[in-house]
């Protein structure tokens, strides 16, 4: 079976500030199962690391033949034996995230965290279905892509050199995985999985606002309709029917 691990250090950006509770919990979270991890490999139980590794991390035929969906959500919080990997996207968590969240609030931020991993874990099991995929990264390339359309015109640094903004940022983001995606390059790099979490966090933005403007035209119907009843007996009980 195919294995490979998500993006490590590639994408920087001069921002962050105070760590926010949800960011700081996943945080906590990622880092807690990484010292399990490294604890289990430390013992001489070296076959319970393959055990939890089966169990946790995802495996497409697991999922969509043998019903075991958690790995949707366990996945993003197993990095196995590469510290830079943890670090990486725990950094550029807390670089976009503790904004966001900020922004959003706790709760939206995390229903937001995880619907773009599990849609990063999705795409994944259609276009990898060979393969094991662990880390955050997913979600973590879902929440660099709402930084950048919740606040465009910021700037930030790219390799913490390069100035530009969030929103040209985010457009190169989704440029190069899908150059590289497209051209099924075996790099050991989660592609697909970055382009999901992208993805669905593009269509849960686009989808929440389309939905408060429908919700708002639906109302505003509502009144008129209404408004045209009210109208409407008024002028019977003015010129009743004979």
């Amino acid at each position: 079976m195919a294995s490979y691990r998500y993006e490590r250090s590639v994408y920087t950006a001069g921002i962050g500030g105070a760590i926010t509770p949800a960011v700081k919990g996943l945080v906590i979270a990622n880092v807690s199962v990484f010292a399990l991890e490294f604890l289990i490999r430390s013992t001489s139980l070296g076959w319970l690391d393959t055990t939890f590794r089966n169990a946790f991390g995802l495996f497409p035929y697991l999922v969509y033949r043998r019903f075991y969906v958690w790995q949707l959500v366990t996945y993003l919080f197993l990095h196995g034996d590469d510290f830079g990997h943890v670090l990486v996207n725990m950094l550029m968590l807390w670089m976009f995230g503790c904004e966001l969240e900020k922004a959003w609030g706790p709760n939206r931020f995390l229903r937001y965290y995880f619907l773009t991993g599990i849609g990063a874990g999705i795409l994944t099991c259609f276009f990898s279905p060979l393969s094991l995929t662990i880390g955050a990264s997913g979600a973590i390339f879902g929440v660099m892509l709402a930084y950048g359309m919740t606040f465009p015109d910021r700037e930030i640094l790219f390799w913490f050199i390069f100035p530009m903004k969030a929103k040209y940022f985010v457009l190169l983001l989704g440029a190069i995985e899908f150059m590289f995606s497209y051209r099924w390059v075996s790099d050991g790099i989660g592609h697909f999985a970055h382009l999901g979490g992208m993805l669905f966090g593009y269509l849960y933005l686009k989808r929440a606002w389309r939905i408060r403007e429908w919700l708002a035209e639906l109302k505003w119907r509502a009144r008129r309709r209404r408004f045209r009843v009210f109208e409407q007996r008024e002028e019977n009980d003015r010129y009743p029917y004979h």
